[in-house]
């Protein structure tokens, strides 16, 4: 009953955690942890469960992840390959096809370990699954909790609609991918001004690019003057270079304006959690709206969201990798 106990302490903590701020990345690892409790837990109480309800538990806490693993492995391979014919041979674009092969050569590793019978392979490979165990942990907190946060939907109305630019096709001309920002930040206006609510300011925000003929704002505010947006209704603020400047520049034009501002910021769904992290590093009081993506791009897109958000905790992730591989290394001293 411990391990179950600890998953409803867990889920309390998570519970509490998320209705304080929805943007912590701790609110993804409490419902990761939850879950792994819960699992534990009831494993061990199949033996007190009726027979058809021990084998749905034997099902969903160890069958379905393990063929849902190959799964995973098969649709991650495709998608890369869909990647690839679509997007090029760039490295980003080889996220998802590299996470799946990588999944299969942890099978087959596993298999070679079992046939050759050598207690040095079988000290490396435990260590490196350790290792990849962890990292399959943080993602997969990363993944589910991305998933509930852009269930988010916008309550009562806002100062501020921020948007938040990519690159340019031609150096000024909007792609698809922003063009769905746009779009979906101009139906949060329409859609408080159908309320009766007064317009909120569409805030563009995006610097020029070295090989970009206008800013991103600038391209942005111009297509959305083009859809129908009245031009005193859209702000622009054109230096920003990266995400975090993209929220701490808005973040000054919108205390400028109203420092009881209240926003929504909206980026594609892939990239709404760590943008939200980002936003609540830099004091943006709103929450983050994500607009759709193409279905074969999001796997990489998240892949890279999570390798970044991974990173940028570097100290924690790599220091408990670092505990891993020295455990690992002090056992096979000890053998």
């Amino acid at each position: 009953m411990v391990p179950l106990a600890l998953a409803a302490l867990l889920f309390l903590a998570f519970c509490l955690s998320a209705r304080n701020d929805r943007r912590r990345f701790r609110n993804a690892v409490l419902l990761g942890l939850t879950l792994v409790f819960l699992s534990f837990g009831l494993l061990l109480q199949v033996k007190a469960l009726p027979g058809w309800l021990a084998t749905a538990v034997l099902l969903v806490v160890l069958a379905v992840p393990t063929l849902g693993l190959v799964a995973l492995g098969v649709f991650l391979v495709a998608n890369g390959m869909t990647m690839v014919r679509k997007e090029g041979t760039r490295l980003p674009n080889l996220l998802s096809l590299l996470a799946g092969l990588g999944i299969f050569a942890m099978i087959a590793l596993l298999f070679v370990v079992g046939l050759s019978g050598s207690v040095v392979l079988a000290g490396i490979v435990a260590t490196l699954v350790a290792v990849v165990a962890y990292v399959s942990f943080v993602f997969l907190c990363f993944l589910g909790y991305a998933f509930l946060y852009g269930r988010i939907k916008v309550r009562g109305d806002v100062d501020h609609v921020v948007m938040l630019g990519s690159g340019l096709l031609g150096g000024d001309r909007v792609p698809p991918l922003l063009a769905s920002r746009l779009r979906k930040g101009q139906e949060i206006y329409e859609a408080q001004l159908a309320r009766g609510g007064r317009p909120p300011v569409l805030l563009v925000s995006g610097g020029k690019g070295s090989d970009e003929k206008v800013s991103e704002a600038r391209a942005m505010a111009d297509w959305l003057i083009a859809q129908g947006v009245p031009a005193e209704h859209v702000t622009l603020e054109d230096r920003s270079r990266t995400t975090e400047e993209n929220m701490r520049f808005s973040r000054e034009l919108m205390l400028a304006d109203d420092p009881g501002y209240r926003c929504v910021v909206v980026t594609n769904n892939f990239h709404a959690f760590r943008a939200a992290m980002m936003a609540r590093k830099t004091g943006v009081n709103g929450q983050v709206l994500g607009s759709p993506t193409a279905r074969y791009f999001w796997p990489t897109a998240t892949i890279r969201e999570f390798v970044a958000v991974f990173w940028e905790h570097k100290a924690v992730n790599l220091g408990i990798c670092g505990v891993l591989v020295a455990a690992g290394a002090l056992a096979a001293v000890g053998s």
